[in-house]
């Protein structure tokens, strides 16, 4: 496995190496260049931990399947929560992970290498960020989440 380079995010208490390279989604999802075209995707490190510990992963589309932003591709379940995955591509669906079916855990251990959730051939979604706009994105919606602790917690 090569290294890639990072750049460090820190906000409150939560903290990452964020890989240079990769788009994101608004939806904390990432996006790879893994061929001409073809693009791996998976969730961020922020979206796993709001996700919390995973059970399982399941894709109901079909592979070779035309997708564009926002299809749903199959569903993700975490301790924490159930969630559909969408696509943040249009082009072709090329399938899921194989190695999760075997090893889930490989998506907390490497989020941004290993830990890819399924991947696509085509363009990314036209709203998708550099690092520079999602850490945007990390910073807006952290302070949200603090802002309404702050609201509860003097609610009390």
């Amino acid at each position: 496995m090569s290294q890639i380079e990072t750049q460090l995010y820190r906000r409150a208490t939560f903290v990452t190496q964020l890989p240079v390279s990769h788009l994101y989604s608004p939806s904390h999802c990432w996006l790879s260049r893994s061929g001409e075209g073809i693009w791996r995707v998976g969730f961020t490190k922020f979206a796993l931990r709001m996700l919390g510990e995973l059970v399982d992963v399941q894709f109901e589309a079909k592979e070779g399947a035309p997708v564009r932003p926002g299809d749903v591709l199959g569903a993700i379940e975490g301790f924490k929560a159930l969630s559909d995955l969408y696509c943040v591509g249009t082009g072709h669906f090329l399938g899921g992970n194989p190695e999760l079916r075997v090893d889930l855990d490989r998506l907390a251990r490497s989020p941004y290498v290993e830990g890819w959730l399924y991947s696509f051939e085509g363009e990314p979604d036209p709203r998708c960020l550099d690092l520079a706009g999602y850490r945007g994105v990390l910073d807006t919606t952290i302070d949200r989440i603090l802002e309404k602790q702050k609201a509860e917690e003097t609610a009390e």
